[in-house]
């Protein structure tokens, strides 16, 4: 059974889930097994797209996907407020679930996602593909081996040409899912800001627990930029700052991220290097020049993540705790920016 190929079914098929599509195709340890959509033309494109694909069977709606294919397990790329129950009819149906971020919208949701997963001992994974790439992974291994100390404070800014886009769309008649609170729970701080606030969580391991925000949505009826002001449980700071109307590069998402430490900082920068590539720099408190990290480890996706830590190859690095968390200080900063006070995430939920 070890060395069975695993049997994915595919839940949406939008752009995103063809990123998965094209990965988890050229896996040795992957049979995808069935999708679906409620768009035809969208079932139509994944076989076009893949003539390797030609003869898999295709559903309207992930309950038959279910039942007729019983896949081992599920990739699921739909709009955000459909996740919740996409991912617990899966752990229900006997399948392992990677979801795409977030999670879910809420931490009501992501408690009920974390109970369906304990009771069906399948693993949950939330696709936050830095999990799984080198320059994080070096990050998170220098806090965890204290090169900076204990973190203290963190200032993060990102920044991404995403309203024009999406107001573009809007104006023609097209309204974008993301533009549209009950599908997508919330605009660019539940989008690409959602990485942000994730990977930040994850690699220095803080709880929110009381979060102050302020956000604009200009001619949106979701939000666009955000400030937030975050407390941690271990008495951290942090300042986040969430641009969804900027200038950028397409889509590109442009960051500049500091974690300090009491005995040094991080310095993690996306801000137009030559392909976009993150420079990370470690400096330590009284010393003049950068200190050596040492070399980056060896990334992976999170397809082929999600295979090895269902085969019992590797430790899940996105656990649906990852997605509870970034609703945690999200949920709270909506509320927030809606009452203009700060919110403590013991009250959510």
């Amino acid at each position: 059974m070890g060395d069975a190929r695993v049997r994915v079914g595919l839940i949406g098929l939008g752009n995103n889930m063809l990123s998965h599509v094209g990965r988890l195709v050229q896996m040795a340890d992957v049979e995808v097994v069935g999708a679906c959509d409620p768009v035809a033309d969208m079932r139509a494109r994944v076989h076009d797209r893949y003539p390797v694909l030609a003869g898999m069977p295709t559903f309207a709606t992930h309950e038959e996907l279910l039942a007729q294919v019983a896949p081992e397990a599920v990739v699921i790329s739909t709009p955000h407020a459909f996740h919740c129950q996409q991912v617990v009819d899966a752990l229900g149906a006997g399948a392992h679930a990677l979801v795409e971020k977030p999670m879910v919208n809420s931490v009501r949701e992501a408690n009920e996602v974390i109970r369906a997963r304990e009771a069906s001992g399948k693993v949950v994974m939330v696709s936050y593909q830095r999990h799984t790439q080198a320059p994080y992974l070096k990050i998170k291994e220098l806090i965890d081996t204290g090169r900076i100390g204990t973190v203290e404070m963190i200032v993060a800014l990102q920044n991404q040409s995403w309203y024009a886009g999406q107001m573009r769309r809007a104006r023609s008649g097209d309204v974008p899912w993301r533009m549209q609170a009950h599908l997508s729970g919330g605009g660019q701080l539940n989008d690409s800001g959602s990485h942000l606030v994730d990977i930040l969580l994850h690699v220095t391991g803080l709880e929110p627990a009381q979060v102050y925000a302020a956000q604009q949505s200009f001619d949106a009826t979701v939000d666009v930029n955000s400030a937030v002001a975050v407390r941690f449980t271990s008495g951290a700071q942090a300042s986040l700052s969430i641009v969804g109307n900027a200038p950028g590069i397409s889509s590109a998402v442009w960051e500049d991220v500091t974690i300090y430490g009491s005995e040094g900082a991080i310095y993690y920068r996306m801000m137009g290097q030559p392909g976009f590539e993150p420079w990370v720099e470690l400096r330590r408190i009284g010393q003049n020049e950068p200190e050596d990290m040492g070399p980056l480890p060896e990334g992976t996706t999170p397809d082929q993540h999600f295979v090895d830590v269902i085969r019992g190859r590797a430790v899940n690095l996105a656990p649906a705790e990852c997605g509870l968390r970034v609703m945690q200080l999200t949920e709270a900063a909506w509320k927030s920016a809606e009452t203009g006070a700060a919110v403590a995430v013991s009250s959510l939920g």
